[in-house]
């Protein structure tokens, strides 16, 4: 026999496991590791093998989820990851065009719902089954589901409505710490197990908005209250308040430091569901005020406090049973906090009160037993905290439930108990585990046998997978006319004891042709066997009669109506209506509504509401039983795996075809697709045009649908041409599409196809009228340009004359005053030159030297008497004429006294010396400069631009850096 695991085989066939090793070899050689296979469908083979090591693959790379076809895996990783939940994460997952290529997650099948619901052809309300065994982490996938609809559905576009939305969500979320403080407890499997189920309807209007939500609760184990396994803990809101109380809650609730309770095993232990102030908190925001809070905790504490009452065996059987010596003061305390009569109390604990006859009913007073009195104090107890459970979850749903008129659809999330086997198994767990087979039949017939049916009668050409019944089992619990519930049910009926090992011979004596139906022929107790889907469980049958019972002597209720305190008035009222069917008058032989009775009763209304959804799958795997993170045990999960049916589901979603559309419901969506193909056949002439499909004679209605889907399905290939153009040519491959009797099948990558085809149609049409449109608002907005042009150019030709006269205006003006003052400037300079010419004629002619000068001098001095200003500028110039010549122009030019000019000495200055002198005369003091007065016309302009002393001007021309030195 072969033994497949990833592609290796191991056998006795030396042949085989050489051909299988080479053909696997060939088929799994282009396979992508296993930690990035996001779905198991792709696992090659699909064993258990092969799957378990995929799991643990990704298990260990920190991927808690995947796919495995129509079913979400979901490993629990028993350690906070934070960013696998955030918000952000949320809005990615929500705002994903194809959320399903995504890496699996739980926003994924969220997500999946939430569209489904909003799409446009007959929403469907929803469901979401999350199951699993205790401690798989169903609580807290149940908990990031709610977090994400409140996040997705909560996006109103008004500020009121924004509020309204805001206040909905917050008490939604804070419906949880509630329930789960008053509902869940350490168990040995998990430290925060529920002990109820609930199923929670978060309610959707039109818009698809959360409006409000609703919560049914599933059988509370109120047993628990007064009876915790080993190495067990109550419920947690105990723990809360014995830990959380501050010192003045402490000293009202009488619960002082140190002290012991014997319903509070293990206080000791600190969790991370012991936290007083969220659960304070939580029922502040779903409306509970704090002096209600402060009542309830006060009538928890009297509970502890009743539990610690303990009673001794009387020595005579017609006296009461006596307290214990530590007892007294708990009866007084727990009298104080729940305001109940002392004496009553003790009285109603101790002594029964029986009624006799028919016409004339006579009461009698019997003492009880200490087996007794102790039941009567139990039955107290959990009376008092299942009402409380009870009315917790009225408020709650006051508080969250919107108007029946405001919602359409709802999104259902189931969270159940998980499947339990304790060493010591009862009723409770006889229970859940119905449940859960209840459950795993459901998924069965939804899943596996109703698809594989549903070929059949389609027509399709099947090969039928075997996969595990559990039909065989429920026969067992709850089959008609003998099960183990109608004979439990029996029993309580029959108005005798009931005797544990009676009980044990009935079922196995009535059951004993059923497989699933065990015997362990080695115990000492009475019990008997289940063999379930996940396992066989041993239930004992001693106080399985008593626990179906249920009874609630009418003492205890009396005693409870006498009660002052507010919340146990509310509770029990001292008037009821009508008397509830657990208070049998006189000898009335009405049936009894036994626990497993409205048990069965709750589940098939659930059930009914499962059936009328669309039901999606969360299964939750637990790694390993310790709570570990990065551990994993092959054995546990290859054990869940085969319970779960998870292979059977993966073959049949691999091979077959999860989507089915309606003939109807395919045409009138994809209709859109024959325009990519022309049509050639006769329907597209239908006798009936003008009319909606729906409108359509039934007679004619399926002779004019299937030309249409002939024409839609000639299409297929040029989609898949086009989407192998786009794509990778390689991974496009025909995906087959089957028409059956009254429904299309087909693959979810054949629907990718066709709703990429018809966005296609849709975006072509959407060109078409953008297209238009477009040329519709070129043409309008040319003819604005053109008259916007029109416009510019006469108000610019307009501007611009009237620009041009401006600046002929301007040039006039300035041409006339710059004429005038040339003119001025050149008469005031002639003026000036004029009569200098001349006094220096009259001097020379007078002057004794002159005679003594040569004609050639003379001559020279005459012409620098002319140009004197360029003799100026020679002179002032740092390289120039050098002698006499030189000297000759000084002194013509500064006029100096008649003499010889050999007795004056030019001496030239250092090009560094600082200070500047003037050749008119020293400078006597400050020296001003007087630019404007100049009579020439370019005084103020520089004859040197790159002159190396910064002076401008025609005082320049003035000044000299010489020193003039007498010889």
């Amino acid at each position: 026999m072969l033994q497949q695991i990833n592609g290796h085989s191991s056998g006795s066939d030396a042949q085989g496991r050489d051909s299988l090793r080479e053909d696997l070899q060939e088929f799994l050689g282009g396979e992508a590791p296993l930690h990035q296979l996001d779905d198991l469908t792709r696992v090659n083979p699909v064993t258990l093998e092969t799957v378990l090591r995929c799991l643990q693959a990704r298990y260990m790379a920190d991927t808690f989820y995947t796919n495995a076809g129509c079913t979400l895996v979901a490993l629990n990783p028993f350690k906070p990851v934070p960013q696998l939940y955030s918000p952000e994460l949320m809005r990615e997952y929500h705002a994903a065009p194809q959320p399903q290529k995504l890496k699996p997650h739980i926003f994924t099948v969220g997500e999946q719902t939430y569209r489904n619901v909003k799409s446009l052809t007959e929403p469907v309300n929803q469901s979401i089954v999350v199951s699993g065994e205790s401690g798989a982490g169903k609580t807290w996938t149940s908990r990031c589901l709610m977090k994400f609809y409140a996040v997705v559905a909560a996006s109103p576009t008004s500020w009121e409505s924004h509020k309204i939305a805001e206040r909905i969500e917050q008490r939604i979320l804070n419906s949880n710490p509630v329930m789960e403080a008053f509902g869940n407890a350490c168990t040995l499997r998990n430290n925060n197990s529920s002990r109820f189920g609930k199923f929670i309807q978060l309610q959707l209007n039109r818009d698809q908005q959360m409006t409000g939500a609703a919560v049914q609760t599933y059988l509370l184990e109120k047993t628990r209250v007064a009876y915790q396994a080993s190495n067990e803990r109550n419920f947690h809101i105990f723990y809360q308040i014995y830990k959380g109380a501050s010192e003045d809650e402490r000293l009202q609730w009488h619960l002082p430091e140190g002290a012991t309770f014997s319903w509070l095993p293990n206080p000791e232990r600190t969790l991370e569901e012991d936290c007083f102030e969220v659960t304070r908190e939580a029922m502040l925001h779903l409306g509970i005020d704090t002096p209600t809070q402060n009542n309830i905790f006060k009538v928890l504490a009297g509970l502890l406090h009743l539990g610690n009452i303990r009673f001794a065996d009387s020595e005579d059987e017609a006296q009461p049973c006596q307290l214990m010596d530590d007892a007294k003061c708990s009866v007084r305390t727990s009298a104080l906090l729940l305001r109940l009569p002392e004496d009553i109390l003790l009285e109603t604990l101790r002594i029964r009160t029986i009624r006799a006859g028919r016409q004339r009913q006579q009461v009698f007073r019997k003492p009880c037993s200490r087996a007794e009195c102790d039941t009567r104090r139990d039955c107290l107890a959990k009376l008092v905290y299942a009402w409380l459970f009870d009315w917790l979850v009225s408020v709650i749903n006051s508080s969250i439930c919107a108007d029946p008129t405001s919602w359409t659809t709802f999104i259902g999330l189931l969270d159940v108990y998980g499947f339990e086997s304790f060493p010591e198994n009862s009723l409770e767990q006889l229970c859940i585990n119905y449940t859960n087979e209840k459950l795993q039949q459901h998924f069965v017939a939804h899943y596996l046998r109703a698809q594989q049916e549903e070929y059949a009668v389609e027509g399709l050409e099947w090969s039928f997978v075997n996969y595990q019944d559990n039909q065989t089992c429920l026969d067992l619990l709850e089959g008609s006319p003998i099960s183990i519930c109608s004979l439990i049910n029996e029993e309580c009926r029959l108005n005798r004891p009931s005797s544990a090992a009676q009980l044990q011979t009935r079922i196995e004596g009535a059951l004993a042709g059923n497989p699933c139906l065990g015997h362990n022929k080695l115990s000492r107790e009475p019990s008997f066997i289940v063999v379930h889907y996940a396992g066989p469980v041993r239930y004992h049958t001693e106080g399985l009669v008593e626990k179906n019972k249920d009874p609630i002597p009418p003492e205890l209720t009396r005693l409870l109506q006498q009660s002052q305190d507010p919340l146990l008035t509310v509770l029990f009222p001292t008037n009821p209506e009508e008397k509830t069917q657990e208070e049998p008058s006189g000898q009335n032989r009405a049936p009894v509504l036994t626990v497993v009775s409205k048990f069965k009763a709750s589940l098939e209304q659930l059930l009914q509401v499962l059936h009328s959804t669309t039901p999606h799958y969360i299964r939750c795997i637990k790694p390993n039983s310790q709570g570990q993170a990065q551990t994993f045990f092959q054995e546990e999960v290859l054990s869940q795996l085969e319970a779960c049916g998870l292979v059977e589901t993966i073959h049949i979603s691999a091979a077959g075809f999860p989507i089915r559309v309606s003939h109807q419901n395919f045409v009138e969506r994809y209709e859109l697709l024959r325009r990519l193909h022309p049509c050639t056949s006769s329907g597209s002439h239908s006798p009936y045009p003008a009319k909606r499909h729906s409108e359509w004679p039934p007679h004619a209605r399926g002779a004019i649908l299937q030309p249409l889907l002939q024409d839609i399905l000639h299409t297929l290939p040029a989609l898949t041409q086009a989407a192998g153009m786009l794509g990778d040519p390689a991974e496009v491959t025909p995906a087959p599409v089957y028409c059956g009797k009254t429904k299309v099948f087909m693959t979810d990558s054949m629907l990718e196809l066709l709703e990429c085809g018809r966005a296609q149609v849709l975006e072509q049409c959407a060109r078409c009228i953008q297209d238009g449109w477009r040329r519709y608002q070129h043409q309008k907005q040319e003819r604005q340009r053109r008259a916007a042009m029109f416009i510019q150019a006469a108000i610019r030709s307009w501007l611009t004359r009237k620009h041009i006269r401006r600046l002929h205006t301007a040039a006039t003006v300035i041409k006339r005053a710059w004429q005038k003052w040339r003119i001025r400037m050149a008469f005031l300079a002639s003026k000036e030159l004029d009569g200098m010419e001349e006094k220096h004629l009259s001097q020379a002619s007078h002057s004794p030297c002159s005679s003594s000068l040569p004609p050639v001098q003379t001559r020279l001095l005459e012409a620098i008497i002319h140009l004197w200003p360029l003799g100026l500028v020679l002179a002032n110039a740092a390289v120039g004429t050098r002698g006499f010549q030189r000297k000759l122009v000084v002194w013509a030019c500064l006029q100096l006294p008649r003499g010889r000019p050999s007795s004056y000495t030019i001496q030239t200055a250092q090009q560094d010396q600082a200070g500047v002198t003037s050749i008119r005369a020293l400078p006597q003091g400050s020296i001003k400069f007087h630019c404007r007065k100049s009579p020439l016309r370019y005084a103020d302009i520089c004859p040197e631009p790159s002159s190396p002393y910064g002076i401008t001007g025609f005082n320049q021309i003035l000044l000299e850096r010489h020193r003039l030195i007498h010889m």
